[in-house]
């Protein structure tokens, strides 16, 4: 975009991979764990790379930065994950300036989501731009963005039903069990993980099952702790995780470990056991499915059950993408006054210089020279110059450049 004054000499660039063309196990392989997203956000630092932002959930990894090629941001990608380039281009995709505007855009919308409509993308692009900021990689443009997404967001919420009825993996998990397991209500449920996934599902589990047996397990009991105790459920040491699997019925997994954390060496029952993973990368190692009691099904398989909830949601898609449009509108009409801004700002330089000598001469010439009146008549005559050509810029954008040239040309202005 460096057309618009925004970063001289390079690109802006959305990059990644999802569920559309990656496997679990290749996301697996590209997924960012926080340390890691740090690290490549301490890398981009390190690069001179002034304006980057990373995601990584479990239906995709994405970088959206600037960059003179896209190979700079896919090698910290690649540095910082178990992934390879070579993978990277078999599966990835890479959008480049106004491209890369809209696919965020589709991104943070919920149109672009594994199940049409889920919102939770934009947490965590929230979640990403708040890191990039810390790292002072959150540039002007890359801030007016999120916040032209983030508008967007909450408008198709509000205007359309696209995100309407209970429809997301974590009720896609409930409605599996509910459809696959007879009396529900009487069986052993251990949950392993309590992330955002793994509370939904726990929430969900409390409201359609009407079970009581539901047992927490974390790394970090206190986390466990507070969301049983939201819903009186059992919470128990993950020291004791075996021994709760041996007596599940049920087994849902949604921890952040980045390699399996079960496998069919723990599970030591004869009992028909049904695990369900939600992690990415995967957590349940499918060497499980040599055990003949257990069924196993992951979220990608999860994700692909439609139903006449999705069905209902795809005939807001055009309402939402009108809106997009409309949002993307006002982005692109701030960003076309972007190319303004260095010669504005110059020419401001230029017309202080003007001032600080005249006033400098003045002042040798008149005794009682009125310094303090005489710098306030001219700042403001500067300001009211300064605005005169920023709002002909502005307005005539036809011949807009040519009025930047003519502008510099007279003043002899240097931009940055």
């Amino acid at each position: 975009m460096e057309q618009y004054n925004i970063s001289k000499g390079t690109h802006f660039y959305a990059l990644g991979l999802s569920y559309k063309k990656a496997d679990a196990e290749v996301r697996g392989s590209f997924s960012l764990d926080e340390n890691a997203k740090q690290n490549l956000l301490n890398q981009a630092k390190e690069n001179n790379i002034e304006g980057l932002i990373v995601t990584s959930t479990c239906n995709r990894t994405e970088i959206f930065g600037f960059a003179e090629h896209p190979y700079q941001l896919i090698k910290l990608l690649c540095e910082n994950t178990k992934g390879t380039v070579e993978e990277f281009q078999k599966v990835a995709y890479i959008y480049k300036s106004r491209d890369a505007i809209a696919h965020l855009f589709k991104v943070g919308c919920g149109l672009d989501s594994q199940i049409l409509g889920d919102f939770e993308i934009i947490s965590q692009l929230k979640i990403s731009a708040k890191a990039s900021k810390k790292q002072n990689l959150l540039n002007p443009f890359l801030e007016r963005l999120l916040n032209a997404v983030i508008q967007a967001s909450k408008r198709i919420k509000t205007e359309t039903e696209i995100s309407s009825g209970a429809t997301s993996v974590s009720f896609a998990s409930v409605h599996y069990i509910l459809k696959h397991v007879e009396n529900v209500s009487d069986k052993n449920i251990l949950l392993f993980g309590t992330g955002k996934i793994g509370r939904n599902t726990c929430e969900n589990l409390v409201k359609h099952t009407k079970n009581e047996h539901i047992t927490l397990i974390n790394r970090t009991k206190d986390k466990a702790e507070k969301i049983a105790g939201k819903f009186n459920l059992i919470v128990k040491d993950y020291a004791n995780l075996q021994e709760e699997i041996n007596t599940s019925d049920i087994l849902i997994v949604s921890t952040g470990a980045q390699n399996p954390t079960v496998d069919k060496f723990i599970i030591k029952n004869n009992k028909p056991l049904l695990i369900l993973d939600l992690s990415i990368p995967k957590n349940v190692n499918k060497n499980v499915t040599d055990l003949d009691q257990v069924t196993l099904v992951h979220l990608d398989q999860l994700s692909q059950m439609t139903d006449e909830t999705l069905e209902k949601r795809k005939e807001h898609i055009p309402v939402a993408e009108q809106i997009i449009e409309e949002v993307k509108a006002e982005f692109s009409a701030w960003l076309e006054t972007r190319k303004f801004a260095p010669t504005i700002k110059a020419l401001k330089h230029k017309l202080q210089d003007f001032k600080t000598a005249e006033l400098d001469t003045q002042r040798k010439k008149i005794a009682d020279f009125n310094e303090a009146q005489a710098e306030i008549i001219s700042n403001n005559i500067i300001q009211k110059i300064t605005n005169h050509f920023a709002h002909h810029l502005k307005d005539d954008a036809s011949s807009g450049t040519e009025s930047l040239e003519l502008i510099q040309k007279v003043f002899q202005l240097e931009t940055k």
